[in-house]
């Protein structure tokens, strides 16, 4: 007999940076002591450049204030990976689970959370791959489609991937992407010939295509998230 895997999902919106974080810190604390299940956080941000713990700032190419200027933030973190992009009309899922209950390592995480925008980029007849060696995410042709940076503290992950269903590609014209000089950024809608449904729907499937890859059999939905936030004292 199968073994039944739960996932509780959080159906946030658009959710400030800061808070997000301050959210991810306090649930991997509580996933490590067994205070809830394996969570997944399903948002969007407003417009925001985050660099990850290498400190690459060589990549951001205006000065920050320029970014204030048009309305963008810059956060540093403790997550892997290059600076990248967050803003609306892209779909950003944070995991919050045990790899050691899935028996994942590090790298077979990564490949599902490619996976799992490699399939959702298929439900609209694109074609989307892994990148190249040190190229971490999931590319069209030469085009990147779909951003990950993940932490791991004591097995719990936080972070994760970015996937781009319609964002202003203006923005990432001042950041050198995830550190590669010589790609471009695209998006679903850039890609595709369907007529692409409601936000709503595509951050649903992206939801679907982790749970499948990961092996997630029952979905427990929240959306109630004045709760959740109001719970993890974080406002």
């Amino acid at each position: 007999m199968r073994l039944q895997r739960s996932l509780e999902v959080w159906k946030m919106g658009r959710v400030n940076y800061l808070d997000a974080l301050k959210l991810q810190e306090k649930l991997v604390s509580d996933r490590k002591f067994g205070k809830i299940p394996d969570t997944l956080l399903s948002l969007q941000h407003p417009p925001t450049y985050t660099l990850g713990k290498r400190r690459t700032d060589h990549n951001l190419l205006v000065p920050e204030a320029d970014l204030q200027s048009m309305g963008a933030e810059l956060h540093y973190t403790q997550r892997g990976g290059d600076i990248t992009f967050h803003g609306p009309h892209q779909a950003i899922l944070y995991p919050i689970i045990s790899l050691r209950d899935i028996g994942f390592g590090a790298r077979k995480y990564v490949e599902n959370l490619e996976s799992t925008m490699i399939e959702l980029a298929s439900l609209y007849g694109v074609r989307a791959h892994p990148g190249n060696k040190c190229e971490t995410g999931v590319w069209v042709g030469d085009r990147k489609i779909g951003a990950i940076g993940v932490r791991i503290s004591s097995g719990i992950t936080s972070h994760g991937l970015a996937f781009n269903i319609d964002p202003d590609l203006n923005y990432f014209k001042h950041i050198v992407p995830c550190g590669i000089a010589d790609k471009g950024v695209t998006t679903l809608k850039r890609e595709t010939e369907m007529e692409l449904p409601t936000e709503e729907v595509i951050h649903e499937q992206l939801v679907s295509c982790f749970a499948k890859s990961f092996g997630f059999t029952n979905l427990v939905w929240k959306e109630n998230i004045s709760t959740l936030l109001e719970n993890q004292e974080i406002k």
